[in-house]
């Protein structure tokens, strides 16, 4: 039961925080923004609503100011979230979506799954969960890029 309550309290916090950063969620609009404006692409596989090391990181890096700010400055953002409750699910179009990037860029299937992608679509590198300080994590992201 306190398990329960901690993922519910979690999932709340990571709701409200999520609001300030800028996550797109659909990905041919993501690519057009990166070639836009010469960025890179993270994409984010999650499952909101059950994976714990998913909110861990929302919670300790991807929602936090510190990533927010330095990863706008070279990366577009994108969600590719699976939630298993009813109550939380996609719609249809986005679950489909979700599915084939899945297929594509996450075959082994790993929560969280964050993958950096050229503008695109070509993958540039992945890691999953790190206990790391939000530079850490950006700058392990930021060596995929320099392949």
């Amino acid at each position: 039961m306190r398990k329960k309550i901690i993922i519910t309290l979690l999932i709340i916090l990571g709701i409200n925080a999520g609001h300030a950063q800028e996550w797109l969620t659909d990905f041919e609009e993501a690519k057009k923004m990166a070639s836009e404006e010469d960025k890179r692409i993270i994409l984010v596989f999650a499952g909101s609503d059950w994976c714990a090391p998913c909110i861990k990181l929302e919670q300790q890096v991807l929602h936090t100011e510190e990533f927010q700010k330095h990863a706008k400055e070279k990366y577009v953002l994108v969600k590719a979230d699976f939630p298993r409750r009813k109550k939380n699910q996609l719609p249809q179009e986005l679950q489909d979506q979700n599915k084939k990037l899945a297929e594509k860029y996450n075959k082994s299937g790993g929560f969280p799954m964050v993958v950096v992608l050229d503008h695109t679509g070509k993958k540039l590198g992945e890691i999953g969960y790190k206990k790391a300080s939000p530079d850490e994590y950006l700058n392990l992201l930021n060596k995929m890029t320099k392949k």
